[in-house]
């Protein structure tokens, strides 16, 4: 079985990183789902609106919004089972951190892409 990330503020535009990032992971082997309420497809891949639709698990979460929208998310990503989260440059902030943590989240704070040996402008 592979493993499964969701990207959180998945977004069509290639020149983003949310979209970006879609097409890392996947070279990496990933299973890639986009999360966006406001797309039903992402490169071709089946776009969920929230993390409660997707069925079954999902082992990371990358997020690509704003820290406000973010820190609203956490606690689906902890309802998920969903451990280890992306916290894009961008999406950060320090509250979104702590609360993460409370959550028993394991935040990293740091480019997804790069994270996986990947380069943006390759993308």
């Amino acid at each position: 079985m592979s493993q499964i990330i969701a990207i959180i503020g998945a977004s069509p535009d290639r020149k983003r990183y949310a979209n970006k990032a879609i097409r890392a992971w996947q070279k990496q082997g990933w299973t890639v789902i986009p999360v966006n309420p406001t797309y039903e497809e992402i490169e071709g891949l089946k776009t969920y609106p929230t993390l409660a639709d997707i069925p079954g698990p999902v082992n990371v979460a990358s997020l690509y919004v704003s820290p406000r929208v973010g820190i609203t998310i956490l606690d689906a990503i902890a309802a998920k089972g969903i451990k280890d989260v992306y916290v894009n440059p961008g999406a950060e902030s320090d509250d979104l951190v702590k609360k993460a943590v409370s959550l028993g989240l394991q935040p990293i704070v740091a480019c997804s892409i790069l994270a996986i040996g990947e380069h943006p402008d390759a993308f």
